[in-house]
């Protein structure tokens, strides 16, 4: 079935229908897929400001300035490099029927949670406590 015909442009995942069914899937699908879509579309569009941009600024400030913004776009970037390898993953987990499912207990993932974070792998709960974890051994 084509995403078209199960997915309308109102739909949103609810809580009293089948956890992951075929719909749900589809609209993660899309969601990450547009998702991506967009940053790569940044990207480009960075890539070529970037490269009409490449200009001899005499004033030392102005240059000063202008590189401190390229480095900061540039980081913004491999962020989103970053970002879109786990866009990448969570579409590979809704292909092998993992995604949505935490993978500290493998508890369903509220659909709340999956909609403000689609790349999300843990539970809030799991979350939580692993963001604990991580402070306890920073601070040692």
């Amino acid at each position: 079935m084509k995403a078209e015909t199960i997915l309308d442009a109102d739909y949103h995942p609810a809580e009293d229908e089948p956890f992951m069914n075929e719909r749900q899937r589809e609209y993660f699908r899309q969601k990450l897929l547009t998702w991506k879509a967009d940053i790569l579309d940044e990207s480009r569009n960075t890539i070529e400001h970037m490269q009409e941009g490449t200009r001899n600024i005499p004033d030392v400030a102005d240059r000063a300035s202008e590189e401190t913004d390229r480095a900061l776009e540039l980081r913004t970037r491999d962020r989103e490099r970053k970002l879109v390898a786990k866009i990448d993953a969570a579409l590979r987990r809704i292909d092998d029927g993992s995604y949505g499912y935490c993978e500290e207990t493998g508890e369903p993932i509220s659909l709340k949670r999956l909609d403000a974070r689609p790349i999300a792998t843990y539970s809030l709960a799991a979350q939580e406590r692993h963001e604990r974890k991580e402070r306890v051994h920073r601070d040692d």
